[in-house]
């Protein structure tokens, strides 16, 4: 199976020189997705909101590629501020809460604006 790539439609993907995702065989790499609704680029102020941006375009990138969110096996969640940690926890757990990838949560002095406050990376191994 050749290599694939996903966009979300942000001009930055072209702009910055990468995709959304990258399908290689069964595997799905999801970049680096922060809280940016897409379809109005607009990015909401608070963290919550932010969070679920990020699954909704995480998601939507996995359906693109033939994947689901059951597919997930590891995710790393980048926050600007560790005292957002259980807020941001709060929507993984209600997004992933069954599937339970391998996750790590990285507390990082920024992300690439300052209005950012979360960024999350997946990967998808495709279900046998």
């Amino acid at each position: 199976m050749p290599r694939r790539l996903i966009s979300s439609g942000s001009p930055f993907e072209k702009v910055a020189g990468y995709s959304r995702a990258v399908v290689d065989g069964d595997f799905c790499f999801v970049a680096g997705t922060t809280g940016y609704d897409f379809t109005t680029m607009t990015l909401p102020g608070d963290v919550t909101s932010q969070t679920r941006n990020c699954f909704k375009t995480i998601e939507g990138a996995l359906k693109e590629a033939g994947f689901a969110l059951a597919d997930i096996v590891r995710a790393t969640y980048y926050i600007t501020d560790a005292a957002d940690a259980d807020k941001v926890f709060a929507i993984c757990g209600e997004t992933l809460g069954e599937i339970r990838p391998a996750a790590t949560l990285l507390a990082v002095s920024s992300l690439y604006k300052p209005e950012m406050k979360v960024e999350i990376e997946v990967t998808a191994k495709r279900r046998s």
